[in-house]
């Protein structure tokens, strides 16, 4: 491995140019895994691309604007500079694939749940499987025994129930910008809101998306910055808006907790992961600080630096332990493809 980096942005114009710079200094690949954020209604796990599964993923394609177009175009980029080895497709949405009906249907009429195919489908699950394996070793518990409320934290946000391994209940849905406060993105909002502009004010359904997309969340309520390190700074310096920012997200955040709770018996744990659960100690700290009813506290430690896996925040004796995952997607992805290629008959596995 030549480098190991987890982002959330999606691939940029230039990322065949960089795939084909990467490979002239790397060895041949065996195999690729791709992260895609949304496997549409007909795939529900890691699987190997061929035609068939890659005119699936056009059809995903406009459930995730933003991120799927560009990663598809990495995708057909990769197979045809490497079109003798196998690629993988591992999805975002596929951690939540057994989630009861209840929590992934809405409320709305019969034709749009079968014809439209509207449902909750959650994300973040790649980063998820990295935390659960991660925070269930350093709590000493098995995955498949934990009952945890996990927090993915970064320019996208959401929050997972996991009973028994298992995610029963998440805060995004039919797209990702459901649920939480983001960096640039609103998380929910009131859809009665949204006709409201349409109607009244003459908004259209595209300037809405973009709006509610690209110039919301973080950003737009502090009218500078998406990026938590930039206000918590600008707090400590006085900046109100930057200070109402973090108490709308913290809010959202121990909202969604005490949501995905009641999908539990009990919490085991509360983890962090994401760049913002990682490295944001301010954010971490308003989260837990505010859930004593569900005997999460304050009073959390800073990791210490280094490369270890996990790391536990709260105090010792704490009722629920709070634990810090670092990002870890593109190590699941890695763990999916080999578990894909490893469930291959003789002789498959590359493409023909």
């Amino acid at each position: 491995m030549l480098a190991r980096h987890d982002t959330e942005a999606p691939p940029g114009p230039g990322t065949a140019g960089e795939l084909r710079e990467l490979l002239a200094r790397a060895p041949s690949p065996d195999a690729v895994g791709h992260r895609l954020v949304h496997s549409g209604p007909h795939l529900r796990g890691p699987v190997l691309v061929d035609d068939r599964v890659r005119a699936l993923l056009d059809e995903a394609a406009p459930l995730a604007p933003l991120h799927l177009p560009p990663a598809l175009a990495a995708l057909d980029a990769a197979r045809e500079l490497l079109p003798g080895v196998p690629h993988v497709a591992c999805f975002d949405t596929a951690f939540h694939a057994a989630m009861p009906e209840p929590a992934r249907t809405y409320a709305v009429p019969e034709r749009w749940r079968t014809a439209y195919g509207v449902r909750r489908y959650g994300f973040h699950g790649l980063s998820y499987a990295w935390a659960l394996d991660r925070a269930a070793a350093l709590l000493g518990r098995p995955p498949g025994s934990a009952h945890a409320v996990l927090l993915h934290l970064g320019g996208g946000c959401s929050a997972v129930a996991v009973r028994d391994g298992h995610g029963v209940d998440t805060t995004m849905g039919l797209t990702p910008l459901e649920g939480l406060v983001m960096s640039r993105r609103s998380g929910s909002v009131d859809p009665g809101a949204l006709l409201w502009l349409q109607t009244r004010h003459g908004l259209d359904a595209r300037e809405i998306e973009e709006e509610l997309s690209r110039r919301s969340g973080l950003l737009g309520l502090s009218g500078t910055s998406g990026d938590t390190r930039d206000l918590v700074a600008a707090r400590a310096a006085g900046d109100e808006r930057a200070a109402l920012a973090l108490a709308c997200f913290t809010h959202a955040c121990r909202r969604a907790v005490a949501a995905m709770a009641a999908s539990l018996d009990r919490l085991d744990a509360l983890v962090f992961t994401g760049e913002i659960g990682q490295d944001q100690p301010e954010v971490r700290e308003e989260v837990c600080a505010g859930l004593a009813v569900l005997g999460v506290r304050g009073g959390l430690t800073v990791p210490r630096a280094g490369d270890e896996d996990a790391f536990r925040v709260s105090p010792p004796g704490a009722e629920v332990p709070v634990v810090v995952v670092p990002t870890g997607e593109i190590r699941q992805v890695a763990a999916e493809t080999r578990a894909v290629l490893a469930r291959q008959p003789a002789g498959r596995g590359r493409e023909e």
